[in-house]
This record gives structure tokens, C-alpha cells and sequence, in this order.
């Protein structure tokens, strides 16, 4: 309970902030269909309206303040109306038997799932490997770690679109390669930086001890180095699989995609509309969640075995 109270604590003050916005962000959209539907709003005009600063219209259309958090369109939907969508989206085709329709999310989430792991897979591989090669040798630690770190002052919004179409001209059909490939990008840094501190967490004594054991450099890194070194990889691979499913929903909104959570994301911005992309984007939450907390009884049940953790 001591953790779940200040969790509960925040989730209450965010939705009242977001209950709070719904009023000014969709109060111009209610005056409208109130216009429409012949009552009286001040101003009448609708483009005097547009002109008049959002807090006077709330105050000279108190009345019709409750229509802004039941708009069908809205610009901010309220979080009732994007937990409908989402349950419409998932658990009712689920229920019906569709769960893998394209009009569901899970099939959507699946899509983005693939790239996800694909990615992360890669980009774990990629930074655990570039760890122990900057830990094991001085050159690599100052030619790769530099390069390491002003590779991620590259936007990847700008990077995305050059990955997608360096695919294509080397013969890469599938849209999965690249979305992975904009993933592992962004999954690698994290794991590299943790498994660094890792490697080198353990004390000069202990390396030292291992030294006059006659122990060899693959026994000092399997028995020593490799152990130390997991609390700071699972911190770094909560990161990064969070990190790689941002890179593979970055890489669906360039390629054009039908399917995935970027896709749907796209979709519903060209077509106006505002319940889709709040309810993907949830979903995306939802995913990264699961994602997250998978690594975390992972790291408790290979801690605890390790004897690091009770």
C-alpha cells in the first residue's frame, strides 16, 4: 500500500487536470454544435467566436459548457470516452470473436509488438557487445563511446525517413527490417551505458583477489564483471524496450503503413479523428507497460537466484 497510494495519488491529480482541460479545449466546438442546433451563444458569429479568447467564451456560455465532454469529435476527448474507445477497439472484438480484425487494436499492437522485440533483440545485442568492447579495451572506450553519444542528438523523426528509404534501395521489402532497425536504434544506447556501469561496478579488491586466484580474463568477466553487471542491464533493458517501441511507432508514421499503432495513429490524424489516436496512443501505454513489467519479474526472479535480492 505504500507504493500504491502515491501512484493512486498522481493518477487522481491527472485525470482532474485532464477533466479540468476538456472545458477550454473543446469549448469552441460545443458553441458550434450549439449554433447549429438553434441556441443562443455569445457571440453569435462564428468567426467572432474564433476571435474571442477561450476563457470569455466559457464565461458568457456557462450553459453550454457540459457539451464540450460529450462531443463526438472532440479535440480533447475526456477519459471515459477513451476508455470506451479503447474497450471497443480491443476487449468488444475480442469478445465478438475478432481480435486479429484490422479494425482492432490487438491486431494493430501485434504488428508493433513484432518490430518491437526484433529491434530490441538487436539493439540489446548491439549495446552489450559495444559495452564489453569499451570495458575490455582503451581504444574502443574513446573512438565508439563518443560516437555513441552524438548518435542520439540525431532526431529521429529526420533519421527515420533515411533508414526507410536506405532499405528499399539495398533490396529490404519487408516494412519489419526498418522499423527494427529504427528500434534497435534507439533501444542500444541505454544498454550500452548500463552495461558499461555494470561491468566496471565491480571494486579494484575484488579484481584483484580474482588476480591472485590466477583466474583468467573470460573467469574474471563470467564470474565477476558479468554478475555485477545484471542489476544495471535489466534497469537498462526497461529503458530500452520502452525506448524501442517509441523508435518502431516513429518508424510506421514515414513507410506509409496500414497496420501498427503508428499506423493507426496516422489514420486517425488524416481523417479527423481524435478517439482513434488517443485510444492507439493508450494502447501504446498499455503495451509498454506489459513490456516493462515482464523485464521486472524478470529481474527479480534472476536477482533472487543470483542471491542479490530477497
Amino acid at each position: 500500500m505504500k507504493s500504491v497510494f502515491p501512484i493512486l495519488t498522481v493518477l487522481v491529480v491527472l485525470v482532474a487536470l485532464w477533466y479540468a482541460a476538456v472545458v477550454p479545449m473543446n469549448i469552441r466546438g460545443a458553441l458550434d454544435m450549439a449554433d447549429r442546433a438553434g441556441a443562443d451563444v455569445v457571440p453569435a458569429d462564428s468567426r467572432s467566436r474564433f476571435e474571442t479568447p477561450i476563457w470569455r467564451l466559457m464565461v458568457d456560455n456557462s450553459d453550454h459548457i457540459a457539451t464540450g465532454y460529450s462531443l463526438d469529435r472532440p479535440r480533447l476527448p475526456t477519459p471515459v470516452q477513451v476508455g470506451q474507445e479503447l474497450w471497443k477497439t480491443t476487449g468488444e472484438m475480442a469478445l465478438k470473436g475478432r481480435p486479429m480484425s484490422k479494425r482492432s487494436l490487438i491486431y494493430h499492437g501485434w504488428i508493433t509488438l513484432q518490430s518491437t522485440l526484433l529491434g530490441f533483440v538487436l539493439g540489446t545485442f548491439l549495446g552489450m557487445a559495444g559495452a564489453i568492447a569499451i570495458v575490455y579495451s582503451r581504444v574502443v572506450d574513446m573512438s565508439l563511446m563518443p560516437w555513441a553519444i552524438i548518435s542520439q542528438t540525431i532526431p529521429i523523426v529526420a533519421l527515420a525517413p533515411m533508414i526507410i528509404v536506405l532499405s528499399s534501395q539495398v533490396g529490404i521489402e519487408s516494412r519489419l527490417v526498418p522499423k527494427a532497425i529504427i528500434s534497435a536504434y534507439l533501444c542500444y544506447f541505454p544498454v550500452l551505458v548500463g552495461m558499461v556501469k555494470g561491468l566496471r561496478s565491480p571494486r579494484a579488491e575484488q579484481l584483484d583477489l580474482l588476480k591472485t586466484y590466477s583466474a583468467s580474463g573470460l573467469q574474471a568477466f563470467l564470474k565477476l564483471r558479468l554478475p555485477a553487471s545484471m542489476p544495471y542491464l535489466f534497469t537498462s533493458l526497461k529503458i530500452g524496450i520502452a525506448a524501442a517501441l517509441v523508435g518502431t511507432i516513429v518508424g510506421e508514421l514515414p513507410t506509409g503503413a496500414i497496420s501498427g499503432l503508428g499506423a493507426r495513429i496516422l489514420i486517425g490524424d488524416q481523417f479527423g479523428t481524435p478517439l482513434a489516436i488517443w485510444a492507439a496512443l493508450f494502447a501504446a501505454a498499455i503495451l509498454a507497460g506489459v513490456l516493462v513489467t515482464l523485464l521486472d519479474a524478470m529481474q527479480r526472479i534472476t536477482l533472487r537466484r543470483m542471491g542479490m535480492q530477497e
